[in-house]
């Protein structure tokens, strides 16, 4: 009897649940939405989804033009969503942008609120994109800002984007219209 006290003191001192449980299936994501509301990952069934981690610097127009291009052209078929990421180090001299990250940089994909994409505390949508056990891809590390995950019509991780290659690169175009 005295075991199974000690046993039972155990499992409840030791078990802590998680508050970052990770979905097993991209569809069963909700993340907050810089604007406070609810993206939620069920509505895209039956398109594909580009994730990016987007960075709060100023200097990175031409990648935000161009995901919102792609974003426009491909708009019946794909999703692209941006989190606004700043995990990697700023740049001497660079400034922040506005607070208004969308019409500065002229977007009109969803933006998810602020997330941390490379340390313990990752955002468990991050958690997803680059551990095999969750994705059944391949085991990643986001390199740098803008590096885009592709998820297929199933909800399933098929490719991912080095941070250079830039959104409107044949390679991302082929695996869209794929």
């Amino acid at each position: 009897m005295a075991f199974n006290v000690l046993l039972f003191i155990n499992f409840l001192f030791f078990w802590i649940p998680s508050n970052d449980v990770v979905p097993k299936s991209i569809y069963d994501f909700k993340v907050t939405a810089r604007d406070g509301s609810t993206i939620d990952f069920s509505q895209y069934r039956g398109k594909k989804i580009l994730i990016v981690n987007t960075p709060i610097e100023n200097d990175y127009k031409a990648q935000y033009r161009e995901l919102d291009a792609l974003y426009q052209k491909y708009k019946g078929k794909l999703v692209v969503i941006g989190f606004l990421a700043d995990d990697f180090e700023i740049r001497p001299g660079s400034k922040k942008s506005p607070a208004n990250v969308e019409k500065h940089y002229n977007v009109t994909f969803p933006l998810a609120a602020h997330v941390l994409v490379r340390t313990d505390d990752m955002a468990p949508i991050f958690k997803w994109l680059t551990e095999k056990q969750y994705n059944n891809y391949e085991d990643n590390e986001v390199k740098w800002d803008f590096q885009k995950y592709l998820i297929n019509e199933k909800g399933e991780l098929v490719q991912i984007f080095d941070p250079t290659i830039r959104p409107n690169d044949p390679s991302i175009v082929a695996a869209i219209e794929k």
